[in-house]
């Protein structure tokens, strides 16, 4: 009895999602344990927002070469490839990272090799599956990371009390070497597609190519800040919960563990938010899920800080919700950039993307800790603080919104989702 094509399709995607699972354990590793950290290191705010920003600058730099790289050498080879340098920069940074200078630059070069795992595996994805079903596969794909991160931040809110945040560090650097692994069995049958250019195009410079692609390109820039606010929440969100934590009587270590453990809970949210988003846009269009759910978030993004003093449950339930919101167009512009640009440029167009969306998101972590700083410099409250650092996420996201609408206005957009802007 032979095996049908949408089955096969599914089991290779479950274990390419594992894989992608496994390998993001380590990108909250640091911000699950930032309030400990920052006083044992004697750090400012805007110190420990940096350590984060050094990441994703880091992966900007990875990303960004991965893409032309892919393209030229196939993806499943980069994938791989990436994959082992990643493991061996994530176990370097756990055992020997230990004050604000060597865990900026150990964090940032475990950045530098993780990008292998997101852009070629999109590409992996769009060769898989036809537009149709090319949004789903790829929510799921991207709910796979938010698995991953809810895992980092469980294990570290389990392993700290007994281990202390060097034992947490090194159980979540685990996570990219079992990523490899199940990385090399997902896709031992699938083959290193190199797509080649036109004869008349063999000398074309890919850049400039998808530099002029204006649609394109108002999805980078949507991307770009959609990245700003997803990925200072991403840094920021443990340590707002073990704030919040400690103006209701826990102690440090308890505000710190718990503040991972909820922040958990709202990786969960986000999940199904990387599924539903994907889902909903191809049956209702790629622009009118970015617009909603763009929105909605900035709504969140303007509001969550003001409630830190509130109740541990209605800020949880606040954030569960801004995390589904947040991630929810991530697919939707990951799977629009393969629509419209061709498949020789795929890579060079999520390099573009990459500099632009984690430029952006390289500095929100950093600026969200400069907010904060400045606030309590100036004797503000922790409302007050937490407040504004927020909403400056919310600033940085209005573009999104201005993008989607003029692209939709585009004759090109109905190259989306069959037809559907």
């Amino acid at each position: 009895m032979s095996t049908s094509p949408r089955s096969t399709d599914a089991s290779w995607l479950t274990w390419v999602c594992l894989s992608r699972a496994s390998f993001t354990v380590i990108f909250t590793a640091y911000s699950a344990v930032m309030p400990l950290l920052a006083p044992e290191w004697g750090m400012s705010a805007s110190q420990a927002g940096l350590i984060q920003s050094a990441w994703h600058a880091g992966y900007l730099v990875s990303l960004f070469t991965i893409g032309f790289l892919a393209d030229r050498y196939g993806a499943k080879r980069i994938f791989l490839g990436s994959s082992i340098a990643a493991s061996a920069s994530a176990m370097i940074f756990a055992l020997f990272a230990d004050n604000f200078l060597s865990a900026a630059l150990l964090y940032g070069l475990t950045g530098l090799f993780s990008g292998g795992s997101y852009t070629p595996g999109l590409t992996l994805i769009s060769e898989r599956f036809v537009s149709g079903r090319r949004g789903r596969a790829m929510g799921y794909y991207l709910a796979a990371a938010s698995f991953g991160y809810a895992l980092a931040l469980l294990f570290t809110g389990a392993v700290t009390p007994w281990f202390g945040w060097r034992g947490a560090f090194i159980v979540n650097a685990c996570g990219p070497v079992i990523g490899t692994l199940i990385a090399l069995y997902a896709l031992r049958a699938t083959p290193n597609i190199v797509h080649p250019a036109p004869a008349e195009q063999v000398k074309v410079n890919p850049l400039p190519v998808v530099l002029k692609n204006k649609p394109a390109m108002l999805v980078t820039w949507g991307y770009a800040s959609h990245s700003w606010e997803l990925l200072g929440l991403k840094a920021w969100m443990p340590a707002f919960f073990a704030a919040a934590a400690q103006m209701s009587g826990s102690t440090m270590t308890q505000a710190a563990s718990l503040g991972a453990g909820l922040t958990a809970i709202t990786y969960i949210t986000s999940m199904a938010g990387g599924i539903a988003g994907g889902a909903i846009s191809d049956r209702k269009g790629r622009t009118w899920t970015m617009l909603v759910m763009a929105l909605a978030s900035m709504a969140c993004s303007f509001a969550l800080g003001w409630m830190v003093s509130l109740p541990l449950w209605f800020i949880t339930a606040v954030a569960a919700l801004y995390s589904f919101f947040a991630i929810a167009d991530s697919s939707v512009f990951s799977t629009a950039v393969t629509e419209l640009v061709p498949p020789r440029y795929i890579g060079a167009a999520y390099s573009v993307r990459s500099v632009l969306g984690f430029g952006a998101g390289a500095l929100s972590p950093w600026v969200f800790g400069v907010v904060l700083d400045a606030t309590r410099a100036a004797e503000a409250s922790p409302t007050w603080s937490w407040g504004l650092a927020w909403c400056s996420l919310g600033v940085g996201a209005l573009l999104g919104p201005f993008a989607t609408l003029r692209l939709r206005r585009m004759a090109e957009s109905a190259q989306m989702a069959g037809g559907k802007r």
